[in-house]
């Protein structure tokens, strides 16, 4: 995808930076080259972003032309407004008292250059304001009073405002976001789309592995997706692109969340969805779910400090306590006797109002379908672990024990385990998603619906092994040209 960046007045412009297209903003709003134009990336550096103005008009009409402009208007407007400077400066109070405490005077300015400041020390809270304000070019402004520093302002600013010793640095910067961070797949023709993948290589159970993360990006390169892994500090960047692949474990009050939001609300194709993240994170919503469509579950109530009695009349022991936003089998409790059961409902409910309770239904191993895009993908059996109830054992220190595991080719799955699990994925939306099920004695019954579902090299894949992937990426591809169809319409 080209880079394209636009200033007001070409020939005041003296900094070299390879892999972009230098062009003059009235060229770009007028001249039929760049409206023509269907995909590229606008880094938008007018001297102004004043209301109506040249600058302004830039972003704007390259949001209209779909192409990818930094800022775009929603961080025009957002730089305009005093009430998000302040909250902005309540949530980062203790990254802006901790950088700046050197400081000797009572005013300080920080530069932000593509997310970074000159000072290394700096860099952190740099990173954060591009994060929330997206622009190429800042200057944010603080005060100390009482000993307090507050963010007073942020600002875009022009390289026409630039030091001249900040200059090279400025190229720096710039050359390595242009030149971008891919990993793990080599330099090839421009791509028509760009994929990030959210992914942390030092999260202990995310949803892939190294080398199905690999696979994913080599599948999207086949396919034309220009792939680049990103981490929860490229909040900033996410309007760079076409499309977000979620491969971090997710939940509500996480920075996941807040990317699969902020892609949703630039327009990208993302997966998970924040829909899917909300409804599949909180198992008390798919307990009154699953209930209300009459998806067969175990037995199923909803306990609080009030019903505890009830509760334990209705479900016996043994019986299993779950914590709304458990997952990874943490926060998932099996109780065998009625004081244990009141110990540990009594102890959860100190963390959530209300706590899941489930009859215990002892199997051998649990069904796992993974669905996208309403059809299923992958079935796999996971054995609980030895001498344990659950699939993944762990010990006092926190090591774990894990079953074994067995995939087989969807056609091969008992048609009552695919159907259900399809209907229990279809309440929740089209995006990508794990069912988990137990099946006695011919009957399934659903346990719960994971959004983000694991794709590892070497379980999952098993069966269909780099056509998996393939097919992840080509439903992707498809709802790419779908939004990008639907907005030159």
């Amino acid at each position: 995808m080209p880079n394209l960046i636009v200033v007001n007045n070409p020939k005041d412009w003296t900094f070299q930076i390879p892999g972009v297209e230098l062009v003059g903003a009235r060229s770009y709003l007028t001249d039929e080259t760049y409206s023509q134009m269907r995909y590229c990336r606008v880094f938008n550096l007018c001297k102004s972003y004043r209301y109506q103005s040249i600058g302004y008009y830039v972003s704007l009409l390259a949001a209209a032309r779909g192409h990818k402009p930094l800022p775009n208007i929603s961080t025009i407007q957002d730089l305009k407004s005093q009430t998000l400077i302040r909250i902005v400066d309540d949530e980062l109070d203790e990254l802006i008292q901790k950088s700046l405490a050197p400081i000797q005077s009572n005013v300080f300015t920080l530069s932000i250059y593509f997310g970074k400041n000159i000072a290394k020390r700096h860099d952190r809270l740099a990173l954060h304001l591009y994060n929330l304000f997206p622009a190429p070019l800042l200057r944010a402004e603080f005060v100390r009073a009482k000993s307090i520093w507050h963010l007073d302002n942020i600002d875009p600013v022009s390289t026409g405002e630039i030091p001249t010793e900040h200059h090279a640095f400025l190229i720096d910067v710039a050359t390595e976001h242009f030149a971008g961070r891919r990993v793990g797949t080599p330099k090839r023709r421009a791509a028509r789309y760009d994929l990030a993948i959210l992914w942390d290589p030092a999260e202990d159970e995310g949803p892939s592995n190294e080398k199905a993360i690999k696979r994913f990006m080599a599948a999207g390169v086949r396919l034309g997706l220009d792939t680049e892994l990103i981490t929860r500090d490229d909040y900033g960047r996410l309007a760079e692109f076409d499309s977000l692949f979620i491969r971090e474990t997710t939940g509500v009050n996480h920075h996941t969340y807040r990317f699969a939001r902020r892609a949703a609300a630039e327009g990208l194709v993302v997966v998970d969805d924040p829909e899917s993240i909300l409804k599949c994170s909180n198992k008390v919503y798919l307990a009154e779910l699953l209930d209300h469509h009459n998806i067969p579950t175990p037995t199923t109530s909803l306990v609080h400090r009030d019903n505890l009695e009830s509760v334990f009349a209705e479900i016996g022991v043994p019986c299993v306590l779950k914590q709304p936003d458990s997952a990874f089998s943490q926060g998932v409790i099996r109780t065998d006797t009625k004081d244990q059961f009141f110990a540990e409902a009594t102890r959860m409910i100190t963390r959530s109002d209300i706590v899941v309770v489930q009859e215990y239904v002892p199997t051998d191993f649990d069904w796992r379908v993974g669905i996208f895009d309403q059809k299923p993908l992958f079935v796999c059996k996971y054995y609980m672990a030895r001498s344990h109830w659950q699939v993944i054992k762990r010990d006092s220190a926190g090591k774990k024990k894990e079953g074994r595991f067995e995939t087989i080719p969807v056609e091969r799955a008992p048609l009552q385990v695919v159907r259900t699990a399809l209907k229990a994925a279809n309440l929740i939306g089209n995006g990508f998603y794990g069912v988990d099920m137990k099946q006695v004695n011919g009957h399934c019954c659903v346990m719960e619906i994971n959004d983000n579902p694991n794709v590892d090299a070497g379980i999952e894949d098993v069966v269909m092994k780099e056509a998996l992937y393939e097919r992840i990426m080509e439903v992707f591809l498809k709802r790419i040209l779908t939004t990008k169809n639907g907005a030159a319409l």
